[in-house]
């Protein structure tokens, strides 16, 4: 069950306690570990939110997968989500505290969908005219490739989206052609 409220507590208590400690980078790697691990095994989200399941079962497993390539703050962190019986909001705790680390340390995330992938220059450029037209200066690019775009990109920085794309041009012809906008032009 999605809980935001309860994952943005937990992802910033600990945010809190990995600033104190002077581990927020760890932690950070240690999220998004746990977080692609959610994403790409569903047996083992699915675990974790298993009413079935002990609780000491799943600290054990838990132990078992991250115990070699977590911190230890992270480890501790995980057992006391099984004692207080919130396991099953890990994945939404990892993402939420993925979340409030871009906030706290400015880092903007730029989704670029383009009808082909592109250069590295290409991308570094349009890295530079997004820095030098907003006070971003950290960005993470995220390119996504989608064909049905023709040519052209969109590009979406927080809630603003800019469509440059063709397939968007030709929807906005066929829209004008619905309407009938030429006809009443020639006249």
């Amino acid at each position: 069950m999605l809980n935001p409220r309860l994952a943005g507590r937990y992802a910033k208590s600990i945010l809190d306690l990995s600033i104190e400690k002077q581990s927020i980078d760890a932690v950070y790697n240690d999220m998004q570990l746990i977080a692609r691990i959610c994403k790409s095994n569903p047996d083992f989200a699915n675990m974790l939110k298993s009413p079935i399941i002990p609780a000491d079962t799943k600290s054990k497993i838990l132990d078992k997968v991250l115990k070699s390539q977590v911190s230890e703050i992270t480890l501790l962190f995980t057992r006391l989500l099984v004692r207080k019986e919130r396991e099953s909001a890990l994945p939404e705790i990892a993402k939420a505290f993925i979340e409030q680390y871009k906030v706290y340390n400015k880092i903007h995330t730029v989704k670029l969908t383009t009808a082909v992938p592109l250069s590295d220059e290409l991308i570094e450029s349009i890295l530079n005219q997004i820095r030098a037209t907003t006070e971003m200066e950290k960005i993470e690019l995220d390119t996504k490739v989608d064909e049905s775009l023709i040519g052209g990109f969109i590009l979406q920085v927080g809630d603003k989206m800019v469509e440059g794309s063709i397939a968007y041009d030709l929807k906005q012809i066929a829209r004008q052609f619905e309407n009938n906008d030429f006809i009443y032009k020639i006249r």
